[in-house]
């Protein structure tokens, strides 16, 4: 009588973590997506560790879960995790100001973002 199970939002062979409200912009966070973009997992984790870009270390965050998703929840093995996509989305737009000169008023924009990490299962070729 109760609720259905509902449709996974992957494949069979996927995983996936997505962190909301990333205090940096979209733009920087891309920078950042596409050093990891289709690479094997444990070669994007050394990536971000070495990377000197202050939001690596919240994208390492977002990539452990989504490991911890594929091994915990959905069973894949961890060994041949590959990093299918990596997108940035656009969050909310703080809007902070800074008094000028004559009068005027600076705008100040601090934006968030968030970012959806897919790891896919595949095979390695021998």
């Amino acid at each position: 009588m109760g609720k259905g199970k509902n449709p996974r939002r992957v494949a069979e062979n996927e995983a996936m973590a997505k962190t909301r409200m990333l205090r940096t912009s979209p733009q920087k966070l891309n920078l950042v997506a596409a050093m990891i973009r289709g690479k094997k997992v444990e070669k994007a984790m050394s990536e971000l560790a070495f990377s000197k870009r202050r939001i690596a270390i919240d994208v390492r965050k977002c990539l452990q879960a989504a490991i911890a998703n594929a091994e915990n929840n959905h069973s894949l093995d961890v060994d041949e995790l590959v990093v299918a996509e990596a997108y940035v989305g656009k969050n909310l737009v703080m809007k902070r100001g800074r008094p000028r000169a004559r009068g005027r008023f600076g705008r100040i924009k601090k934006p968030f973002s968030e970012l959806t990490i897919k790891v896919r299962q595949v095979e390695e070729q021998a």
